[in-house]
């Protein structure tokens, strides 16, 4: 299947717009990232190289979160940069995960990447406050390969 063609637009709008509101409570920057191509190394492995791709890690404070979904594998990963990283336990993305994974398994990949993305901002407000001179350092839109 086509990765731009995976989510409707009605979809895609609510998705970006999830994203939008997150980031107006946190710093942080939130990415989506949809691939077609099967992960030959490793879900976690390919959505460091989108994270790489998609310089995300060239915040200034480190604190940009992808949500990389491989729809060929159905696998996906939510990776957070270092500062993130720095600041959160082990175990920080894994209700996230949790509450993702139990929508993908229905079948609602739109509403579960839209909890998700939800789940992160109200995580990383606590973290990283959305600053009075706060500038938007990443497209908000998704991004496909």
């Amino acid at each position: 299947m086509d990765a731009k063609h995976f989510f409707s637009d009605e979809e895609k709008e609510r998705i970006t717009e999830a994203i939008r509101v997150a980031e107006m409570e946190t710093s942080g920057e939130i990415r989506v990232h949809i691939s077609a191509d099967a992960c030959r190394l490793g879900v976690l492995n390919c959505a460091a190289h989108w994270f790489e791709q998609l310089k995300m890690h060239k915040t200034e404070l480190r604190n940009g979160v992808l949500f990389f979904l491989s729809v060929k594998d159905r696998q996906f990963a939510v990776i957070g940069d270092a500062g993130i990283n720095r600041l959160v336990p082990d175990n920080f993305w894994e209700d996230i995960k949790n509450a993702m994974s139990s929508r993908f398994k229905e079948g609602r990949f739109a509403e579960g990447l839209s909890e998700g993305i939800r789940m992160a901002g109200n995580r990383l407000k606590a973290h990283f406050p959305r600053q009075a001179d706060d500038v938007n350092e990443l497209p908000d839109d998704l991004s496909f390969s």
